[in-house]
Parts: C-alpha cells; sequence; structure tokens
C-alpha cells in the first residue's frame, strides 16, 4: 500500500508538471524554445534597374554573396578569424569580436552566442569559392553563403551626376537613384526556419514567411547615344579649355524631355569612395550664374508680346555709350539705330536696356518670372536650386537697364535652356522631364510622367519673330557665325556673362555660354553649353569663340545620329570676319 501511495504520488506530481509544461506554460516555453532554435532570416529584394530611354541599362545589380555566421556552431573562432580576416579584407580583431559576439535572452541570467551574425555583404563568387575550400580544408563549421547584390553602373562616369548612386545599404543617396528610391528600393522579404545542432534547417519545420518585393525599374528620357556625343564634345572643351565647370544639356522642348545631361569635373559612381564632393555637383541644377546676353531674349519676347514693338522697330543705341542713373551703359561696338531684330542679332547692351525702359520694373519682372526664372523646374533630380530674381521694390535705380541683358538675375543652367525651350516650341514654358515611366518586374508601367505644360509664356507669333532674330544670330551677321551646322538653320544665342567677386564688383573672369536650337523651323531639341573661366586669350574668351563651336559639333554629330533631313540647301556657314565684331558676346 506505502509503494502504491509513492507510486500515485509521484505520478501525480509528474503529471501535474506535465500539464504544466503543456497547457499552464505553453506558450512560454514555446517562445524560449524558438528564441534558440528557428532563426528569422532576411529575404533581400532586388533592386530596380535604372534604363535610357531604349532600355539600356544605367544601373543594375550584379550576383554576390554575403557572408553569414551562426556563433552556435563555431568552435575555433581565432582560426576561423584567421583564415576569414584576409579573403574578406577585415582586421582579425574586429572579426574575432563579431564572431564571439552574445546576446541575452529574455528572462535568463546566461549570454548565448549570436546565431546570426553578418559578417560582410557583396563577396564575389570567387572569393567565397576560396573561402569554402578552407574552411573545408580545416573542418571548420558556423558559415553560409546567402545571395546578395552589388549596385553597379557599367556606363562608369557617363551620366553620373543624373543616375546617382547608394551607399552601402543599398539606399539612394543621389541622382534618381535617391528621388525614385521609393520605387527602386523594394521591400525585403523574411522566413523562420528552425536549424538542428550541426546548422542544417529541418525543413519541415519552416515557418512562417514573406516573399520579397522587387524594385521597379525605371526608365529615363535620357538617349545614351546622344548622351556619348555630349559627353565627349564636354570632355575634350574641358581638355583645351580647363574650366571650373562645363555643362551641357540637350532638351526636347516640345515635351521638356532631358535627352542629354553632362557636367565636368565628374565621378565614377562605382567608385564613390575618394571622389570629391565638387565633382559629385549636379552644377545644371546647383549651381547659379548670371545668364548674361542669353537672357535677352526674354526682354525682347516680352516687348514684342505687349506690342510696343515689333521686329523693324528701330531704336537709338547711342553710338555706344549710354548713360542711364548715374551710370555708363556700354557696347561693344558703337551702333546708332538698331531694329528691334538687329538688336539681339548684335547683342547690344543699350538696344535691350532701352526695351527694358519701355516694359517697366513690374512688367519686365513679371515676364522674368513667366520665362521660369526665379523659382525651381520641377526636375525629378534632388538639390536643385531657385536661382535670383528680386522683386522690383530691391531694385537699384540703374536695375532697369541691367536686368534686361542678364545681370542682377541669378538662374541655373537647366532654368536658360527651359526658357529657351519656351521660344522653340512656340511659347509654352515645359516642365523639364528625367524619367519617363517607371515598371514593374512584369512589364506594367505603374507610373508614367507625361509633359507638363507650366503656362504659355508668350504667343506663337512672338516666337517666331524671335526665331528669326535667333537665326541671324548663327549667320555672318551675328554674334555665333561657328554655331552653324552644315544643312541646318540652327537658332541660337550666346552669353557672356562676368562674374562678381568676393567683394561685389564685377572681376576679369567670365562665363561663356551658347544656347540654341534645330532645326529652327521644326526643332528637335534645344542646347546649351557651358564653361565657367574658360582657359583662353582675353580677347578669346566670348561664347561666340568658346561655346558655340562646342554646340555646333554636338549639333552636327546629334543630326547624324537622329537622322534628321538638311533643311537648308546652301546653308550660310560662315566664319569669324577679321574685323572683330562676330563673336564677341
Amino acid at each position: 500500500m506505502v509503494v502504491c501511495f509513492l507510486l500515485v504520488c509521484a505520478f501525480t506530481v509528474f503529471s501535474w508538471r506535465l500539464v504544466d509544461l503543456q497547457v499552464v506554460r505553453n506558450a512560454e516555453y514555446l517562445a524560449k524554445a524558438m528564441e534558440k532554435n528557428v532563426v528569422c532570416v532576411p529575404i533581400h529584394s532586388k533592386r530596380g534597374v535604372i534604363q535610357d530611354v531604349h532600355g539600356e541599362p544605367l544601373a543594375q545589380n550584379e550576383p554576390m554573396k554575403m557572408v553569414v555566421a551562426d556563433g552556435s556552431l563555431i568552435q575555433k573562432h581565432e582560426e576561423l578569424a584567421q583564415v576569414l580576416a584576409p579573403l574578406l579584407g577585415l582586421p582579425v580583431n574586429g572579426l574575432l569580436e563579431k564572431l564571439k559576439s552574445t546576446r541575452l535572452p529574455k528572462g535568463e541570467s546566461v549570454r548565448v552566442p549570436l546565431r546570426y551574425i553578418v559578417l560582410k555583404k557583396k563577396v564575389p563568387e570567387s572569393v567565397v569559392a576560396e573561402i569554402t575550400s578552407q574552411l573545408v580544408a580545416r573542418k571548420l563549421k558556423g558559415l553560409r553563403f546567402e545571395p546578395d547584390t552589388e549596385r553597379v553602373y557599367p556606363n562608369g562616369r557617363m551620366l553620373c551626376h543624373v543616375v546617382g548612386y547608394v551607399n552601402s545599404e543599398g539606399v539612394g543617396m543621389d541622382g534618381v537613384e535617391r528621388t525614385l528610391d521609393r520605387f527602386l528600393a523594394g521591400r525585403d522579404g523574411f522566413r523562420y526556419i528552425e536549424r538542428d545542432r550541426t546548422g542544417r534547417e529541418l525543413v519541415p519545420y519552416r515557418g512562417h514567411e514573406r516573399a520579397p518585393l522587387d524594385g521597379q525599374n525605371v526608365r529615363l528620357t535620357i538617349d545614351m547615344g546622344l548622351q556619348q556625343i555630349v559627353e565627349s564634345e564636354l570632355e575634350a572643351a574641358a581638355r583645351h579649355f580647363k574650366p571650373k565647370m562645363a555643362i551641357a544639356i540637350l532638351m526636347r522642348p516640345q515635351t521638356g524631355e532631358i535627352l542629354a545631361l553632362s557636367n565636368w569635373p565628374n565621378y565614377d559612381p562605382n567608385q564613390i569612395e575618394g571622389s570629391p564632393e565638387a565633382a559629385r555637383r549636379n552644377r545644371a541644377l546647383t549651381d547659379m550664374v548670371e545668364p548674361g546676353s542669353t537672357f535677352k531674349i526674354v526682354t525682347t519676347a516680352a516687348a514684342l508680346q505687349q506690342r510696343l514693338v515689333s521686329p523693324a522697330t528701330m531704336i537709338y543705341c547711342e553710338g555706344g555709350r549710354f548713360s542711364y542713373g548715374g551710370q555708363v551703359l556700354h557696347d561693344h561696338h558703337p551702333y546708332a539705330d538698331l531694329s528691334v531684330e538687329d538688336i539681339l542679332v548684335k547683342s547690344s547692351n543699350i538696344g535691350v536696356a532701352k526695351l527694358g525702359l519701355q516694359l517697366g520694373d513690374q512688367t519686365l519682372y513679371e515676364y522674368v518670372r513667366r520665362f521660369g526664372f526665379g523659382e525651381r523646374t520641377g526636375l525629378n533630380l534632388p538639390g536643385e536650386i531657385p536661382g535670383v530674381v528680386h522683386p522690383p521694390h530691391r531694385w537699384s535705380k540703374v536695375s532697369i537697364t541691367h536686368v534686361p541683358m542678364g545681370h542682377e538675375v541669378g538662374a541655373t543652367p537647366l532654368q536658360v535652356v527651359t526658357a529657351m525651350a519656351a521660344i522653340a516650341n512656340g511659347g509654352r514654358l515645359m516642365m523639364p522631364q528625367i524619367v519617363r515611366e517607371v515598371v514593374d518586374s512584369h512589364g506594367t508601367v505603374t507610373q508614367a510622367f507625361e509633359p507638363v505644360e507650366v503656362r504659355r509664356v508668350v504667343s506663337p507669333q512672338v516666337t517666331e519673330a524671335v526665331r528669326d532674330a535667333l537665326v541671324q544670330v548663327v549667320s555672318k551677321r551675328g554674334t555665333a557665325a561657328l554655331a552653324k551646322v552644315s544643312g541646318f538653320r540652327v537658332a541660337g544665342k550666346t552669353g557672356t556673362a562676368q562674374k562678381i567677386g568676393a567683394n561685389g564688383k564685377y572681376e576679369h573672369k567670365y562665363v561663356v555660354s551658347f544656347v540654341g536650337y534645330m532645326p529652327a523651323e521644326q526643332p528637335e531639341f534645344v542646347g546649351l553649353v557651358m564653361l565657367d573661366e574658360a582657359q583662353t586669350a582675353s580677347n578669346q574668351n566670348y561664347g561666340g569663340l568658346v561655346a558655340a563651336p562646342i554646340f555646333s559639333r554636338i549639333g552636327e554629330k546629334a543630326a547624324r545620329y537622329l537622322n534628321l533631313i538638311p533643311t537648308a540647301e546652301d546653308p550660310d556657314l560662315g566664319v569669324l570676319a577679321s574685323r572683330g565684331e562676330k563673336g564677341r558676346d
């Protein structure tokens, strides 16, 4: 009876303990078991690809491996660290510290090894093969290799300021990589897996999982054929003139699509470490300059739109010297009477200043703003600045004569080419576009970026009159004879803007530019070439002599690339005349 009683008591205790484990504290012990044996493994998504307008990859993913350690399986920490350090390019001490990482489970007093330690990401397959052979030879355990990718840019420096780059965590840091990161990044998944004591996964006990959602592909408006032309010409110009910076932009005027955009200096997004910050700036959006004489299209178009003048209206240009507000305004050459058209052709400062006086402060200011100056264009790239356009109440007595010729205005190169595009397309200010569409992995367009008309600036009749003058600019009569493209009529305007020094006064340093479009009758593209402090003789440092020839070479190659049909039977090729008045501006 005693023995039976003892047995009954023992089984009662065991039964109570079983009920306590299996029922009362089931959730607690299940959580502890999962914490010890179950690991949540991330499943990384693939970042979307960036493509040009024809689908050529500009940023893509290269397969790699991620080296992961399970601390509970590692027995020879020092030996493993010695093997891995030279292959992974990591210090032995730091690697050893990682391998010995521990954690304190909830409710426990003893620390346990970490079961998921990321030692290094983006390891090439060849290195993984070498590591595997070393592990087998030395009979070392505790490592596994998971799929990973590295972001690569197959075109290197080309289009670097537009495409941008990602950081070590795969987050977009500049360019399209940054502005469209929400589409490109995707969403990582996860899987709960249970392993045995040797580290092998127990597949039948695989737990909850969520599949990764890969990033979407982004297709740009950039045409890499045109980009190659622009980059090669800009690089050649940079080698020859050694400027502080150089910029070239091609835009489709009807839609605002950017066909090519290049900045110099540049950088290689595949080797972002060590690249100077100055080289990473997208100066077409972040740098502000006085536009100079390229701005005269705004004043002339405004005066024509207000019907204050016609293209044939004669303006007395004071023989090259005009006193106003206590200051004297000069032309490069003395002119008496010039028509409004010839004011643009000869780039007369005095003539365009008198147009500004007829417009008045407020009206001139309104047209400057209508052409997009003083506000961001809205291009889908980071870092754009609005520029500076002071309201009339902050103007000085002479501002009304300085603003019409592009002084006292701070503009980005992108704003200048956008304003010229409004002349080229019949008077509509278009929002510049760099992204055409976003496409998912099934090829479905999830986001389309349609052309956006910001506002109508001037009438088509006014733009035709300005175009006729701009065509004459690119001739023997004008300042941009060297911008000619054989077989085509080119419309454009030169600019030579004197820079302001730290003391607030103008220095003998210049930003030279040419902005134009072709063919003049039905423009396929608007182009801007701008160089800051080109190293050349002082009597040669003008937009017509430095920037215009670069545009000519770009235009000629672009016309061949786009298969444009010549529209001029006997083009006026022209060269700089010996009398020196050509190409001064």
